[in-house]
């Protein structure tokens, strides 16, 4: 699993079948501390995330699974939007 914010959206109006009705969203990857740990990528969107958002990615089979029954061209997909990340009594990040 991954950290990222949310920084787009992706409209692709011609896909493969298996994405129709699948919100696309282009994510940051981030280190715990929040600043951007390098690398992007598309992600679909499975819990109505938004852009500025602080997001919980999975990667290849976990994000297939993630996804409707059955297998879907998906290799990255997002699954929790995180409210707070915490280490001991300091708080690294909070929503709001």
């Amino acid at each position: 699993m991954e950290i990222a914010r949310v920084t787009a959206t992706v409209v692709a109006t011609r896909k493969c079948e298996e994405l129709n009705g699948y919100k696309l969203l282009l994510v940051e990857f981030l280190n715990p501390d929040m600043t951007p740990k390098g690398g992007k990528t598309v992600a679909v969107d499975q819990v109505d995330a938004g852009i500025g958002e602080i997001v919980l990615i999975v990667q290849g089979s976990s994000a297939r699974r993630a996804t409707t029954v059955g297998e879907k061209p998906v290799d990255a997909a997002v699954v929790a939007v995180i409210d707070e990340i915490s280490s001991g009594r300091k708080t690294l990040y909070k929503k709001g």
